[in-house]
């Protein structure tokens, strides 16, 4: 497996090679805490950049470096930003520690928690739901509904979501202590 011809994985592929990569993690550490691959890395996606240098460092030793998510999309959006920073195209595990899971690869599992996209659809439908509420006292309300749902759209359109840069900056989506390896 070349990290330069490879662009995806499955889980099948990574789990004969598991010994011979380098996973990195870039799902919230929060998320990392509560399962991943049992050599894996955290490197944040909204910290990647601070870690360009330790992921180059790792590409002549040999070993095959592999980017990991839980479904894929931020996992594609490292890739872009490594690439963009002079690093080769990493490949990506296809369908994320979901798929991972799926194949009954093994995993690490502490405290378990929500991950990103499943608080991005509780507080979005926190809010909709408050909006809704509290319009029926004040009628301008129902305008935060309306901007939520267009926030959405943004988010699908851009494959971005602004609620999940902010998600990710919570406590619950922190580490208690040093950053795990």
């Amino acid at each position: 497996m070349s990290t330069t011809a490879t662009v995806c994985l499955d889980a099948t592929d990574l789990r004969a090679r598991l010994d011979d990569v380098e996973v990195i993690d870039v799902r919230t550490p929060g998320e990392f805490a509560s399962v991943h691959l049992p050599s894996a890395r955290n490197r944040p996606l909204d910290e990647l950049d601070q870690h360009v240098a330790e992921i180059r460092d790792l590409l002549p030793t040999g070993r095959d470096v592999v980017l990991v998510c839980r479904a894929g999309s931020r996992a594609h959006q490292a890739q872009q930003r490594l690439t963009a920073a002079g690093l080769p195209e990493l490949p990506i595990l296809e369908g994320g520690i979901l798929a991972w899971q799926q194949a009954e690869g093994p995993v690490v599992q502490d405290v378990i928690r929500w991950d990103l996209e499943r608080q991005v659809r509780f507080a979005a439908g926190a809010m909709v739901l408050a909006a809704i509420l509290v319009s029926l006292v004040v009628p301008p309300a129902r305008f935060l509904a309306g901007m939520v749902g267009a926030g959405l759209i943004f988010a699908a359109v851009t494959n971005t979501c602004g609620m999940g840069m902010l998600l990710t900056k919570l406590p619950y989506n922190r580490p208690r202590t040093a950053q795990a390896d």
